[in-house]
Formats: structure tokens, C-alpha cells, sequence
């Protein structure tokens, strides 16, 4: 099985080519051109990739992409790539959590009973984080991952706090941690550079995928654990509006 994987949850994201044939394999993963945005360079970056391995859309078993939480114009337009792409191609779509990715690449370097956080840069001083516990299986095994304290958005030092009562991580990873690394430091939980994930999309799509779960594109949805700015600023503004209307009456 051939998948092709997308991540637009930050501006640089990633493209990967997945091979299944039991077991995934990252053949080719690649950075994106974080001086462009991502709907000035997709499709093309997919293909591009598929061409250095003889290989065209068509050719693709699986689409891969990141359903989030990340950049919410990154997200729209990563899924809406490949949903187009999917539906063209009549093949199934798989949204995968970038939070659980990094879990995945973060568990490579720990025993199954110890615990990897997974941090996003959210801007506004917060991150979205998730806490996992490794079981004995498989990277990239659905069942790898346990969830302690599922997806949200809050402060650094608030996430810490909440995940001191639940038993704190070893490692914490993603450009979240990075940013925040002082308090990830104060935790004792060390810090990994964030690594590319679109293989880790990829990689987990093809182990649903075994399983059975092979969702339609139309199914997909953007995680964005916190509400986009801009749905937030047009219910500031319907608010003022509706203030000057009582304040006038």
C-alpha cells in the first residue's frame, strides 16, 4: 500500500510517501518552503515527491493529512488538498492527530510504561497539548499511544500544572516545547527538536487503515481544539454591534 501524507500545521509542514507492506516504511519525507504558504505550493510539493519515485497521484492506495490542531488556514487547506485529491482519485482520506504523531516519534527513544507530551505553539501564550502513556507495542501501532489528558489549549505553565497530578512526562516534544522549553525544563521532562511529520501521518493512516478504517474524505474535520480567531472576532464584533443598538435604544 502506497500513501501519500501531508502536515499543514505549521508554516513549513511536511510531505511524506508511506510504504505498507505489513509493517510502514518512510521512503521520502520532505520539508515544505516555509517562504511560500501552502496554498501557493500545493498541490505541487505532493507531487513532486511522487515524481523523484516514478510514481503519480494515481498511483496512491491512501491520502494522509494532518487533521490538527495547528494553523487554522494551514488545516483547511492541507485537508482540502487532499480531499480533492481523494475524491478525484476515489480513495480513501485518513485525518490523523498531529498531537498523537508527535507522540508516536517521541515514544521512539522510551520504555512502554513512560510518558510523552506533545506540545503545539497555539500564539496567545498557550499550546495545545496532549499527554500519552507507551504501551508495549509497535511505533506507530494504534495501540502504542494511551491517552492521559486529551487535546486542549491552555498555558504552558497551566498544562504543566494539570499534569502534575496526573504523573508528568519524560520527554515533551514539538515547537511548542521548543518555544516554551524553560518551562517544560522546570518540569524535568527534557526537550526534543520537532521533527518533520508528515511519515508519522502517513505511517499511522496505513496501520488504521489494516484495521479496517478507511474513512470517506468527505468525513474529515479540522481539530481545532480552540475556537479560529476569526469565528472568535465576528462574535466580538456582533456583540459590540448589538451593545451600540441597546445603548442607542
Amino acid at each position: 500500500m502506497r500513501v501519500l501524507a501531508l502536515d499543514t500545521t505549521a508554516r513549513a509542514g511536511s510531505v511524506a510517501l508511506v510504504i505498507d507492506d505489513g509493517a510502514p516504511r518512510i521512503v521520502d519525507e520532505r520539508a515544505g518552503d516555509a517562504s511560500r504558504t501552502h496554498g501557493e505550493r500545493l498541490p505541487g510539493e505532493l507531487i513532486a515527491i511522487l515524481k523523484t519515485h516514478d510514481l503519480s497521484v494515481a498511483d496512491a492506495d491512501l491520502f494522509a493529512v494532518a487533521s490538527g490542531p495547528g494553523s487554522f488556514t494551514g488545516l483547511r487547506i492541507g485537508i482540502a488538498t487532499m480531499q480533492g485529491l481523494a475524491v478525484v482519485r476515489r480513495r480513501p482520506l485518513a485525518g490523523v492527530s498531529a498531537l498523537a504523531a508527535l507522540g508516536h516519534l517521541g515514544s521512539r527513544s522510551l520504555e512502554p510504561g513512560a510518558r510523552v507530551g506533545a506540545w503545539i505553539d497555539a500564539q496567545r501564550g498557550e499550546v495545545f497539548a496532549a499527554l500519552y502513556e507507551i504501551a508495549a507495542h509497535e511505533v506507530f501501532d494504534t495501540r502504542r499511544l494511551v491517552e492521559i489528558d486529551a487535546a486542549t489549549a491552555s498555558s504552558p505553565a497551566e498544562t504543566i500544572a494539570r499534569w502534575r497530578s496526573l504523573g508528568l512526562p519524560a520527554l515533551i516534544l514539538g515547537d511548542g516545547a521548543e518555544r516554551y522549553e524553560t518551562i517544560v525544563r522546570t518540569s524535568g521532562a527534557r526537550v526534543e527538536s520537532t521533527p518533520r511529520l508528515a511519515g508519522a501521518i502517513g505511517a499511522l493512516a496505513a496501520a488504521e487503515s489494516r484495521e479496517g478504517r478507511s474513512p470517506s474524505p468527505a468525513a474529515i474535520r479540522p481539530l481545532y481544539v480552540r475556537r479560529p480567531d476569526a469565528e472568535l472576532a465576528r462574535e466580538h464584533a456582533l456583540a459590540d454591534r448589538t451593545a451600540d443598538v441597546s445603548r442607542s435604544d
